[in-house]
């Protein structure tokens, strides 16, 4: 039997509980209210006699932080020069089959609520950007906030291809090479979208943000702002090597789906 935490379950009515269970064979479970709290940050630990939930604090410094940095600058380095080809290739085809420059760079907001300039394969018309308000108002298939068109007019031939399978998103190797960027972390939003944080959302700013990540592996633009968020910080407040290996074991399979690419 498993016993969610309420006001009509206080100690006594717990242990009263466990009594009448006595001669079943159910088990009790109690689950804890810190719900988007991971396992190994929750140990139980007697105080005065009493079993206390103890939970961890997240690590945001220390010698974690600079194992993760050393492995996404690592890692990143090592992507760039095993698919140059593919990042030549790709170039190509930007140029060759529309008007406009082959990247496109934007302004997010990073770790500490710091702006920089993300880098991708340009995946639309050059004046893509002077369009959302118009499109806003007519055809709006994201969620509450991020806009999103499954037929976007404003992409390209190549960078619809390059969109379902996040191609474009390969330069941001090298944001994760000059330290703006990891390689998994939260997902990083526009000026816009970071005014409307609530208090819980902020964390995600303690970290830097991601090229993947649990939003990346959970759905991508077809979870809502909500839960988008809500899985960036339950990676901030969990988030271990280990963790970050999983995701990117996980992107693959995400990516090759095409789920929620648009």
């Amino acid at each position: 039997m498993a016993v969610l935490p309420s006001p009509e379950l206080d100690g006594p009515s717990l242990r009263q509980l466990g009594w009448d269970l006595e001669d079943t064979q159910a088990e009790l479970l109690l689950a804890p209210a810190v719900t988007e709290v991971a396992g190994p940050r929750v140990r139980i630990r007697p105080v005065a006699e009493l079993p206390l939930m103890h939970v961890e604090r997240p690590e945001f410094t220390g010698h974690r932080r600079i194992v993760k940095n050393l492995f996404d600058r690592s890692a990143a380095l090592f992507g760039i020069l095993l698919i140059s080809p593919m990042l030549v290739a790709l170039a190509l085809a930007v140029k060759l089959t529309s008007r406009g420059p082959v990247f496109y760079k934007h302004e997010r907001i990073g770790r500490g609520g710091q702006p920089f300039e993300v880098y991708k394969f340009r995946s639309m018309v050059p004046n893509a950007d002077k369009l959302v308000d118009t499109l806003f108002e007519e055809s709006n298939e994201g969620n509450d906030v991020q806009f999103k068109m499954k037929r976007d007019p404003r992409v390209t031939r190549v960078g619809a291809v390059m969109r379902r399978y996040s191609l474009d998103e390969l330069p941001q190797l090298f944001n994760v090479l000059n330290g703006s960027m990891s390689l998994v972390g939260p997902r990083p939003h526009v000026t816009r979208e970071v005014q409307q944080y609530g208090f819980d959302m902020a964390c995600r700013l303690l970290v830097k943000p991601g090229i993947t990540g649990l939003w990346q592996v959970s759905g991508r633009s077809d979870l809502s702002w909500h839960d988008s968020v809500r899985l960036d910080v339950r990676y901030v407040e969990n988030w271990t090597l280990t963790f970050d290996l999983m995701i990117l074991w996980k992107t693959f399979g995400a990516v090759l789906r095409g789920s929620g690419a648009y």
